[in-house]
């Protein structure tokens, strides 16, 4: 093969956008939904501190919206099962409209309250945990089932576009304009997000026989439990995050470690970076068939690039450390989302779905609080350095542990086949 077809073999794929109306839709909508969500991101905490002038008042917004996330990401899969997708996804978008707006009013009142954003940042919780599985579960059946991989590296890559930009956006509104129009700017977002969601055909589900209940939310708990290759994206995941989430520490590595405050928005935005560059050369990974394997790798690449960024004597070394860190986690997710969208019975995926969302979102808070107190009790690299190598050694332990997700083989996984030969025969 000639170099530049190797080269060109790299790009990400874009023939989901090509051929499919409708992930189209849901391309630009969760592009648009993002980069409006980090505006807000930004905004809030930023908000609170300049009222209460409290960290742990900002750390509390995180607490409120903990509950929320568990209960309606787990009840949110459950109607994800039972509802039409699209309806569910335009009215979950309307009510975060009505309570980002509700944010956007209290901020420009003369004497902002503190007691509203804590309410409506657990509504809005809320409301994001019921809509995210429905999407989740609707972006597979918009695509053939062989373009699954290319389709889940392009939605990342939409992701990633909004979480690099948002945060700019957010920054630059609070310098010239005021807290107020981050949230219009959210609003804005939402809107037009919602009204892509709204321009999607109807997706009526294949199963009513899972109304949404207790019952039906376990048995998708059972269905995951039961099936190793599915346990071990979880657990993989949840393993790396749990080790090597560094994030919190960055204000103290920028300013107590190096004494480059002026860094610090590079630190949060290194990550993002790596996973930009890793999607936009994804195509590779359509060839690929040992996703558990990939997933491995991955994470350990992973805590690997953390593990050096701990111990890397200047700052530009540790943006690197951390730049490679983020592309390593892309291609992780994206072999998650392969293995997740390739072989999850259509009418399970919206409650797999709600326990997805709770796997890559419960990691991330526990790392955060290691990070913290190992920090606290050792210090800043120590805490890096050690999550690293946790999460290096505890993936290596869980692929150990979990063998059928190590031998993953989409081309003869009895799942995957299955769903393949539903999906041919749909079509």
């Amino acid at each position: 093969m000639k170099l530049k077809e190797r080269i060109g073999a790299l790009r990400v794929d874009t023939t989901p956008l090509k051929e499919s109306r409708d992930f189209r839709l849901l391309f630009w909508a969760g592009t648009v939904f993002y980069l409006g969500g980090m505006v807000s991101y930004v905004a809030l905490p930023y908000q609170i501190y300049q009222l209460t002038g409290s960290n742990f008042a900002v750390g509390a917004l995180g607490i409120v919206e903990l509950v929320p996330l568990v209960v309606f990401g787990l009840y949110g899969g459950a109607l994800a099962d039972h509802v039409d997708r699209r309806r569910m996804l335009v009215v979950t978008g309307v009510a975060q409209v009505v309570l980002t707006a509700a944010l956007a009013v209290n901020a420009f009142l003369p004497d902002p309250r503190v007691w509203p954003i804590y309410v409506l940042g657990a509504l809005l919780a809320a409301a994001q945990s019921l809509q995210r599985p429905s999407k989740e579960a609707l972006e597979p059946r918009t695509v053939r089932h062989d373009q699954i991989t290319a389709a889940s590296a392009l939605s990342s890559l939409g992701i990633q576009v909004g979480l690099l930009a948002g945060p700019a956006v957010g920054g630059l509104l609070l310098a010239y304009v005021g807290i107020g129009w981050c949230f219009l700017v959210d609003v804005v977002a939402l809107l037009v997000a919602t009204a892509l969601f709204a321009a999607l055909r109807p997706y009526p589900v294949t199963d009513r026989s899972n109304p949404p209940s207790v019952k039906g939310i376990a048995e998708g708990l059972t269905y995951a439990l039961r099936r190793r290759d599915l346990l071990g994206t979880y657990v993989v995941d949840i393993v790396a995050m749990l080790m090597a989430m560094p994030t919190v520490l960055f204000p103290a590595l920028a300013e107590d470690v190096f004494d480059k405050p002026g860094l610090l928005g590079l630190l949060y935005s290194a990550g993002t970076v790596g996973s930009l560059l890793a999607t936009a050369t994804s195509g590779w990974t359509g060839r690929v068939h040992h996703h558990g394997r990939a997933v491995v790798i991955a994470a350990m690449g992973w805590g690997a690039a953390v593990a050096l960024a701990g111990v890397a004597p200047s700052m530009w070394l540790v943006l690197v450390c951390f730049t490679l860190a983020g592309a390593a986690d892309m291609i992780s997710g994206i072999f998650r989302s392969t293995v997740w969208n390739q072989t999850i019975p259509d009418s399970m995926r919206g409650r797999l779905a709600g326990i997805e969302m709770l796997s890559y979102s419960l990691g991330p808070l526990g790392g955060q609080a290691r990070a913290g107190l190992v920090a606290d009790m050792w210090s800043v690299r120590g805490s890096i350095a050690s999550g690293g190598v946790l999460c290096v050694a505890g993936v290596a332990a869980t692929a150990l542990w979990l063998r059928d997700f190590w031998s993953y083989d989409a081309r003869t996984d009895p799942h995957a086949v299955l769903e393949r030969e539903l999906r041919a025969a749909q079509q």
